[in-house]
Order: C-alpha cells, then sequence, then structure tokens
C-alpha cells in the first residue's frame, strides 16, 4: 500500500509540473503566436505582395520574433496572420528582403523553406 501511494505521490507531482510547463512556455514563449502576429502589423503589405517594400518597423518585429525561428513560422502560419490577408510563402521572404545577414537559412516553415 506505501509503495502506491509513492507512485500515486509522484505521478501527482509529474501531472502538475506538465501542467505548469503547458501554462508558462509554448513556440513564442509566453506569449501566443496570434499575439505576436498583431505586433507584424507593420509588415502587413509586404506579406502580401514581394514588390511591397519592407518598413523598418516591420523589419525590427521579424529581428525580434526571428530570433526564433520555430515561433517566427508560428506567427507567419497563425490565424490572425491568415485573417490580415498575409500569404506565407510571401511573408518568409521578408527576413531576407529586411536584409538581415543572420537569418534562418534553409529553415523549414511548414511547407515552405526560409530564403
Amino acid at each position: 500500500m506505501a509503495d502506491f501511494l509513492r507512485v500515486l505521490f509522484l505521478m501527482s507531482l509529474l501531472v502538475i509540473a506538465a501542467l505548469q510547463c503547458a501554462n508558462g512556455a509554448g513556440v513564442c514563449g509566453r506569449s501566443s503566436p496570434d499575439k505576436e502576429a498583431v505586433h507584424l502589423a507593420p509588415c502587413a503589405a509586404a506579406a502580401k505582395d514581394k514588390r511591397a517594400p519592407v518598413p523598418a518597423s516591420c523589419c525590427s518585429q521579424i529581428k525580434r520574433i526571428g530570433h526564433n525561428p520555430a515561433c517566427l513560422c508560428a506567427v507567419l502560419f497563425s490565424r490572425t496572420a491568415k485573417a490580415s490577408g498575409a500569404k506565407p510563402q510571401v511573408a518568409i521572404t521578408i527576413p531576407k528582403r529586411c536584409g538581415f545577414a543572420h537569418r534562418p537559412v534553409g529553415y523549414k516553415c511548414g511547407p515552405y523553406t526560409l530564403p
């Protein structure tokens, strides 16, 4: 009986720890991809048209999010980005269009690869 209680106690601790992690950190840390997508409002035109200029304010936000390529991909495929009309195949070109030398070239972002 004592062994059963120990196992039950340890399992309870593991479940609590897993729930704590799930509440604290996702692919974008404590922020959701949809919340991060809101910060990319200056990128709206550039995410729809490869020929549109990329504003400096967009580049600064992409640089901030781009330190975590998994988060950047999640943001590009978020409901918020889709609702804005962003095209993922165009949006993934923004880091290159911003002229970032240190960008995640070749990173698989859904069905696309970052250039």
